[in-house]
């Protein structure tokens, strides 16, 4: 699987909230958010942490309501490195349910894939909006 197509199907996962997204990952992959809010960790390592920090944010997510709508304006890049993509898009969201006004946040995450697993998951988002928007903690 190339690493574009290893993308589409992570995100199906993240689209869903489903923690199995988290398979995507290598046994010592690596997701680092460098502009999280605190107390949310930067550099987190290793599938079974990754999971540990996704399972109650996407049981959250799962119980208030949220949903991702769709992914706008999505552009992959592929760099000379082929094990290397950069991912630009922005997420399309409802926060908690019906009645509430969608959202729309923009990220740029970059990768690191081989032998079908993630590597390395860098993820660059507003914290900010983040964390007003979806009450992130």
């Amino acid at each position: 699987m190339t690493p574009t197509e290893l993308f589409h199907r992570a995100h199906e996962r993240v689209r869903e909230y489903d923690i199995r997204f988290a398979d995507f990952f290598a046994d010592d992959g690596v997701l680092e958010l460098p502009f999280a809010p605190a107390p949310m960790p930067r550099r987190i390592v290793g599938r079974d942490a990754i999971r540990a920090l996704l399972q109650p944010r996407y049981d959250a997510a799962r119980a208030a309501g949220r949903r991702i709508i769709d992914y706008r304006y999505l552009v992959i890049h592929e760099t000379r490195d082929p094990e290397v993509i950069v991912a630009e898009f922005a997420v399309g969201g409802i926060p908690r349910g019906e009645g509430q006004e969608p959202y729309v946040l923009p990220f740029i995450q970059v990768y690191r894939i081989a032998n079908d697993r993630i590597l390395v998951q860098r993820d660059y988002f507003d914290s900010l909006v983040m964390a007003e928007r979806l009450r992130v903690s």
